[in-house]
Formats: C-alpha cells, sequence, structure tokens
C-alpha cells in the first residue's frame, strides 16, 4: 500500500511565551525552533518514518521558505512532489507555546489556497485500488471535495483529518472512510461529545471515526461500535504535532499489518504521540525511524 498525502507544507517558528497574548497586548517571547511543518507534510513524514510508502503532494512559493521545504523533505523516507507556483509566498506557521506545553498556532495558506485540482490529483494517476488517501482542512472545498470524489473513483480508502475547520466539512462525510478528531473539532462539527459525536459522523457516511481525547486516551468508533483505549503517560512539554504523529501512526500501524484499523494501531499511536509531546518543535519532535520501529513491534 502507497499512501498519498494531499495537504500543506509549511516552515513552523515556534515562540515560548509565560502565557497567551490577549487582544492589544504586547508581550516578550524567545525563539524555539524553526522546522519544517504543515499539517500534510507531518503525517507524511510519520507515515513515512513508520516504514510505510508515502508520496506528498503539497505547493510552496518562490522564496527562501521553499528551499527549507525541499532541504528538510529531502532527510525524509518521503517522495515530495512539490508544486512551485510564481508569485506566491510558502506557508508558514507561527507557534506559540507557554510553559504546560500547551499551543496556539497562526498557519498562513497562500500556497496551500492556490493549490489547483488538477495539480493535486495528478499523482494519484499512478494509485492502485486499496492505496490510501489522506487530507487535512488546508485546501479550498472544490479542491477537497475533488480529491476525494477522484478518489473514490480510483477505489482508495480515504483519511481525513478536519483540522483547520471549514464550513463545507459536513457535506463531506459520505466521500469519507476515516475521520481523525479531537474533542473540539467533533463538538463543533456534530454539536454532540464523545460517542454521540463518534455516531452522527458514523450516521453521516464515515465509516471509522477516530477521536482523540487528550488524557483520556483516545475513541474508536464504527458501526459496530466504539472501544476506549487509554492514553500513554507522558511529560508533556509541547503539544504541537502530536495530533499529526498519532494521526499518521494509526494509519501506518493497520497498513503495514494489512488490516482495517484496530485497538493496536491506536496503541501504537498514543505511546508514539506520548514522545511527541515530550520534546519541543514539529518534525524534530516526532518519534525516529527506530523508535517507531520498536513502538510498532509491539
Amino acid at each position: 500500500m502507497r499512501a498519498y498525502v494531499i495537504g500543506n507544507v509549511t516552515v513552523d517558528e515556534t515562540i515560548s511565551v509565560s502565557a497567551m497574548p490577549e487582544a492589544g497586548a504586547s508581550i516578550l517571547g524567545r525563539e524555539e525552533t524553526r522546522d519544517l511543518g504543515g499539517k500534510g507534510a507531518n503525517q507524511a513524514v510519520v507515515m513515512g518514518r513508520a516504514g510505510l510508502a508515502v508520496t506528498l503532494v503539497a505547493a510552496v512559493g518562490e522564496d527562501f521558505r521553499a528551499e527549507t521545504i525541499r532541504s528538510q523533505l529531502a532527510e525524509e523516507p518521503v517522495e515530495a512532489r512539490l508544486i512551485q507556483l510564481a508569485g506566491k509566498a510558502s506557508d508558514f506557521s507561527i507557534i506559540f507555546t507557554t510553559p504546560d506545553g500547551e499551543n496556539a498556532i497562526v498557519t498562513t495558506t497562500d500556497s496551500a489556497g492556490s493549490l489547483t485540482l488538477a495539480e493535486a490529483v495528478t499523482p494519484l494517476a499512478e494509485s492502485i485500488p486499496g492505496d490510501l488517501l489522506v487530507l487535512q482542512g488546508n485546501l479550498t472545498d472544490e479542491v477537497t471535495r475533488g480529491i476525494l470524489e477522484e478518489a473514490r473513483h480510483r477505489q482508495l480508502l480515504t483519511a481525513f483529518n478536519p483540522s483547520p475547520l471549514r464550513p463545507f466539512f459536513t457535506g463531506l462525510w459520505p466521500l469519507i472512510d476515516i475521520a481523525f478528531l479531537n474533542k473540539g473539532e467533533a463538538e463543533s462539527l456534530t454539536g454532540a461529545a464523545g460517542q454521540a459525536a463518534a455516531s452522527a459522523l458514523i450516521s453521516a457516511g464515515v465509516k471509522h471515526v477516530v477521536l482523540t481525547l487528550g488524557g483520556e486516551g483516545a475513541m474508536l468508533a464504527s458501526e459496530s461500535g466504539a472501544l476506549t483505549i487509554p492514553a500513554t503517560p507522558a511529560s508533556v512539554i509541547d503539544t504541537t504535532g502530536a495530533g499529526d504523529t498519532f494521526m499518521g501512526v494509526t494509519l501506518a500501524s493497520a497498513a503495514l499489518r494489512g488490516v482495517p484499523l484496530d485497538a493496536r494501531a491506536v496503541r501504537h499511536a498514543t505511546a508514539a504521540a506520548a514522545l511527541t509531546v515530550s520534546r519541543r518543535g514539529t518534525r524534530s519532535a516526532f518519534p525516529t525511524k527506530a523508535e517507531l520501529h520498536s513502538i510498532l513491534a509491539g
């Protein structure tokens, strides 16, 4: 199986602050890291390190950030199909992180929002039925829907992380095989929480729902029922990228074993996410190939 991740790639700049700024406030901060990021790239890197064959499709601009993105992706086990856009700026994120490990993220989408449907789906011509398509919420309505429809036509398994939240997501559920959401996203999209939120998404057409619950673990739900997997204890330093680690490892664990999503895949993901939150940064905080090999062997 090959995973086709179509999404965004950014340069992440993490700034440590004592508390999140309020409107009108000027506060002091310290730059902690500058790293490769973006939900699309994050998920692709984690799946690649886990041993899954991965193609990343993303747009970049014509600037110094594009060169940083290229050089850092070249260090990862990912086939990068980067579309360079004339006159555009590469996307970047400013991440504020507090001493308790919480974060707030501002991401630009000039490049991701300019990716066309034709550019996005061209690599899918190389896919075969049963391959995996992975999407997030950074692309436009037309492109997101078009990619999912193309994936259905090609009989691909579709996984969707509806983040950042966009109004058009509610019409996509019949095209989604697997949805990954956190508690806040689930409540915003369904008006419900926990198993009720998962049930609402399944009724709308999603086949499997993976709901992350922070320190309470994660829930895996389908038409046949739901089960909760406890979190792996962790010393939280920075939560940036933890959700992407969780999603990437869940998908890779099941794909590499040739099985549908199961409790073992979620347990692997909670262990990997616990490593990510114990470190600062984005790509630099993800589990290494050796660490993921050890986790997936368990």
